[in-house]
């Protein structure tokens, strides 16, 4: 049997929507208004709370992965990225209110952050990136509150300092722009040590907003295709993770619709 969720709520009150379980993943269907209503609750009650999206690469290496698997489950803040989870979610009968993208999610967050005075840390990319992506962001919102930054090339030694560093800035949210699953380990590790109530890593979006990688047009956005925009822009880095990680989740969710099917015929059989 595939591991498909043992929660199966529908609806459109937050109250009813609760986390549910698609192939071993921990999944909150909640829309970008919504998440943004939880971080604020998270940042005014001091919470200290990892948040991670999932998309379709994330879940198929969580399916051999127990170690990510385990950090992604314990999260405090679960939305679907991938547009492929939110249609394989509804085929199985669950509801997703929509898909929430991390560099949507990112973005709309440093927008209300600058509103709401919270004070933001990045961590992640080269020194080139990370200042282009400050300065690009202090001219958008100039009552932004970066308490600090620091590239992502760094070695084990160095941690203790930059989570040192983190904690002394008093960051309300932190940024992680590294690779899975580098950022969900790192994150992890450091949780309770970094001070910070909310936590997110946010792979590349740093070199989107510094403008060195072109996201999708809005239209393939819209259709699900943002995917393979990447994998056009860069076919040698990306094959796998798409092409690869793609069939493997069509698999598995053909596999589930069919024992979904069987079942249901057995049941109706024996009765």
């Amino acid at each position: 049997m595939s591991k498909i969720a043992q929660e199966n709520k529908t609806g459109n009150d937050l109250n009813i929507r609760k986390r549910f379980n698609f192939f071993g993943a921990h999944i909150d269907p909640l829309t970008m208004e919504e998440t943004l209503g939880r971080i604020d609750e998270i940042i005014k009650n001091r919470e200290v709370t990892q948040h991670v999206v999932i998309n379709v690469a994330k879940l198929v290496m969580m399916q051999k992965d127990n170690r990510l698997r385990e950090i992604i489950n314990s999260c405090g803040l679960i939305n679907v990225d991938g547009q492929g989870i939110v249609w394989g979610a509804q085929l199985m009968n669950f509801y997703v209110p929509e898909r929430v993208a991390g560099i949507d999610l990112m973005q709309d967050l440093i927008k209300h952050a600058a509103w709401k005075g919270y004070r933001v840390y990045l961590l992640g990319a080269s020194e080139e990136v990370i200042k282009a992506v400050v300065n690009v962001w202090y001219t958008q919102y100039p009552n932004l509150e970066i308490a600090g930054y620091r590239n992502g090339y760094f070695s084990e030694r160095e941690e203790s300092e930059i989570v040192a560093n983190i904690q002394n800035s008093h960051a309300d949210i932190l940024f992680v722009a590294m690779s899975s699953p580098k950022k969900e380990l790192f994150l992890n590790k450091y949780l309770d040590s970094l001070g910070v109530p909310f936590t997110m890593g946010v792979g590349g979006s740093f070199d989107v907003v510094a403008g060195k990688v072109k996201r999708a047009p809005v239209w393939m956005q819209r259709i699900g295709l943002e995917w393979f925009f990447r994998f056009l822009s860069e076919p040698k880095r990306m094959w796998r993770r798409y092409l690869v990680t793609n069939t493997v989740f069509a698999w598995m969710l053909v596999r589930a619709l069919f024992e979904k099917c069987l079942l249901a015929l057995i049941r109706r059989i024996m009765l």
